[in-house]
């Protein structure tokens, strides 16, 4: 039996009624109803995930990852460990604020010590995840001489000039000093002297002018002065001066005198 035998006739169609062809062709003949517009679907956008400062970015790491990002002595960071915290924090830190704290965290003075000092590197669990190469421990080793050094000669530089500042001060307080005294001798000469103003600038080599003004310091420096306290050279009472009425000499008692020889 051939294929297309198995194939069963299609029925036969019955021709439309009149009224139904009718019908159908007004039907047609009518526009069709607007279909409702439709918006096109708004695009699903996932919210941008906010800069975080590395003291934010720093807190918040504490805070999920403990072991390795808490309190105390920087561990060395597992290689490629910022991949390690967007699989197990995603959308708490973006590339920016992750990047720039672990670039500052890696260049600190701690982390490079630590670098040199400790065998392993750590993951976000505080666990060991693989050897410190010899390259990146060199590194660390380099970068922080070239520290120390830098550290070193800003040092010596600042007590240096601090050697230098202390000299400079030392001489202008001693210029200063001699100046006053100066003004001081120059003050008391004149006023003990006989001469005219004229002639005592001519004897001392001054101008008038020169001459007030520094008479007019002096006599403001003396009156700052503070008073001299004047030493009490008198006797304790009730005791004379050595040798003198009244004094007792300590210790052995004075011999007798000896009688006069003939």
């Amino acid at each position: 039996m051939p294929d297309e035998d198995l194939i069963p006739a299609e029925p036969a169609v019955e021709a439309p009624a009149p009224e139904a062809a009718a019908a159908a062709e007004a039907a047609a003949a009518e526009p069709a109803a607007p279909a409702e517009s439709v918006a096109p679907a708004a695009p699903v956008t996932t919210p941008a995930i906010p800069d975080l400062s590395p003291a934010a970015c720093a807190a918040r790491l504490a805070e999920l990852f403990p072991a390795l990002f808490g309190p105390g002595t920087p561990k060395p960071l597992k290689l490629r460990i910022q991949a390690d915290i967007q699989q197990r924090a995603p959308g708490t830190f973006n590339r920016k604020s992750l990047s720039g704290f672990l670039h500052r965290y890696t260049t600190t003075t701690a982390y490079l010590i630590a670098l040199t000092k400790l065998p392993t590197r750590f993951d976000l669990d505080g666990a060991a995840a693989g050897d410190i190469n010899a390259e990146h421990r060199d590194a660390a080793t380099a970068e922080l001489t070239r520290r120390r050094g830098v550290h070193d000669a800003r040092r010596a530089a600042e007590n240096a000039a601090r050697r230098e500042a202390d000299v400079a001060a030392r001489q202008q307080h001693a210029a200063e000093a001699d100046a006053r005294r100066d003004r001081a001798a120059l003050l008391r000469a004149f006023e003990t002297t006989t001469l005219t103003p004229a002639n005592f600038c001519a004897l001392k080599g001054l101008v008038e002018a020169d001459l007030e003004a520094a008479l007019t310091l002096a006599r403001q420096e003396r009156a700052q002065r503070p008073p001299e306290v004047q030493q009490d050279r008198r006797p304790p009472h009730g005791r004379g001066e050595r040798g003198g009425p009244g004094f007792e000499r300590k210790g052995r008692p004075r011999p007798p005198a000896r009688p006069a020889s003939r």
